[in-house]
């Protein structure tokens, strides 16, 4: 029988714990568009933050910008259900995060119209489990939190976020 070297030995213990904790830190530092593509939110203010982020950082190309209508031209705006969530009816925090959050989708994770549809349309309902009116931007509401049927306010710079 082969006897290894005790330092050898030591070593390579040392390698498999080594790679134990390297997985571990992956686990960790993962993607959160994974679980976004799941429709799996936090709903944080840091979330929305990140995915207003996105509105502003990604540019989609005009095949890309073709999906991201397709998904979410046919639903009715949360906040403003006489415009598609496609265009709403202007640039308010809620919009820029939906529309992060499908530009992300598009880019990063090749997702479809549907797979984009179906996480926005959770994103909507994690940020307001109640359900929105549709009469929000209408009704003078867009400077209140999500969760109280507001679009979370208007400026890009200052998020209201849930109380």
């Amino acid at each position: 029988m082969r006897h290894q070297h005790p330092v050898l030995r030591i070593g390579l213990i040392t390698l498999a714990v080594l790679a134990i904790g390297l997985g571990s830190h992956a686990d960790q530092t993962k993607d959160p568009g994974d679980a976004w593509l799941a429709g799996e939110f936090e709903g944080t203010e840091n979330e929305v933050l990140t995915l207003m982020g996105h509105y502003d950082s990604i540019e989609l190309t005009a095949e890309q910008e073709k999906i991201r209508r397709e998904a979410l031209g046919p639903v009715p705006a949360a906040c403003c259900s006489n415009f598609s969530m496609a265009t709403c009816c202007c640039e308010c925090n809620l919009s820029r995060s939906l529309w992060g959050l499908s530009k992300y989708l598009i880019v990063e994770k090749e997702a479809d119209a549907l797979q984009v549809r179906d996480a926005v349309t959770k994103w909507i309902a994690v940020l307001n489990p109640t359900g929105y009116e549709g009469n929000t931007c209408n009704s003078g509401r867009c400077n209140l939190p999500f969760d109280k049927d507001g679009c979370g306010g208007m400026n890009k710079h200052r998020l209201i976020h849930n109380s």
